[in-house]
């Protein structure tokens, strides 16, 4: 079935709408980062880049490390910008541009997020480095999507009750990391945690500057919940949509977060740059070591 020129928007030059991409411009494996800066704080490593395309927030560097190709995009801040990117990485490999029809073989991209987050716990020291087993989403982005069969709904109805969860919001939804990368990234030099998705930086994350919040205890409620034994452990704002669209998409991710700041002890990193670097040498050297 051909796709309508209004869904599958193509530039002139056959690249997609937003990202300015075209198929041989990105490789399988792709690592995501909000900050168009950071892209260049990562391709420094590389041997050697064969593509930079930059178009608004979206920044992609394609090249190798190692002998390994790799492509790294910023998605901006939040999971509106999510949706974007990876239906538009999707439609790069799984939709043939010439017919506008869905390919008859899936190709299965890996994504790795390279990230900053704040922790709510007070054992998760500032310059730490967290791997997301799940993350609980306060976005509404997966509810516009059919077949969410794999989200944790109990989960979902614990926090909710617990935290009195006011109705006005958009109700959380729980999505887990890949397994298999889950398994790979959890080595020694990780916390492991649940991952909170916030829509905004401050009122949802409890920060409060001249505005008040409805809740000035809906952080502690967060970090006190446990649910199986597991707590929410940090708070950031692409996560859940980063892990909902790939089990949705049919591809695997993981979110590896740089903890710069500590809510529960009021305390930021005095060194963010050089928590982050290490999770960027740290992360690539993975990726090569790990064959993936």
């Amino acid at each position: 079935m051909k796709i309508k020129e209004s869904e599958l928007i193509l530039n002139t030059d056959g690249s997609i709408y937003h990202l300015n991409c075209t198929p041989k411009d990105i490789a399988t494996t792709i690592i995501t980062v909000g900050d168009p800066e950071r892209v260049d704080a990562i391709a420094k490593y590389f041997d050697e880049v064969e593509v930079t395309i930059h178009k608004r927030e979206f920044k992609t560097v394609t090249g190798t490390y190692k002998g390994k190709r790799l492509t790294i995009i910023s998605t901006g801040i939040g999971t509106d910008n999510i949706d974007i990117v990876f239906n538009e990485l999707d439609a790069l490999v799984n939709i043939d541009f010439e017919t506008r029809a869905l390919k008859k073989m899936h190709t299965a991209l890996t994504f790795i997020r390279i990230g900053t987050s704040g922790a709510i716990q007070e054992d998760i020291p500032v310059d730490s480095l967290l791997i997301s087993e799940k993350a609980i989403g306060f976005d509404n982005l997966l509810h516009f999507y059919d077949n969410t069969d794999f989200l944790d709904t109990s989960f979902s109805e614990a926090f909710i009750k617990h935290t009195n969860w006011n109705s006005n919001l958009s109700y959380p939804y729980v999505v887990p990391a890949n397994k298999e990368l889950l398994n790979i990234f959890s080595t020694e030099g990780f916390f492991k945690g649940i991952t909170a998705t916030n829509v905004g930086f401050y009122g949802p994350q409890g920060r409060t500057l001249r505005l008040p919040t409805y809740d000035k205890n809906l952080n502690d409620k967060i970090a006190s919940f446990q649910f199986n034994n597991q707590k929410i452990t940090n708070l950031e704002m692409e996560t859940s949509g980063i892990y909902g669209m790939s089990m949705l998409l049919g591809h695997q991710a993981i979110s590896l977060n740089a903890i710069l700041a500590n809510r529960a002890s009021g305390s930021f990193s005095k060194n963010p740059e050089e928590t982050i670097d290490v999770l960027i040498r740290k992360t690539l050297e993975m990726l090569v070591n790990k064959e993936l």
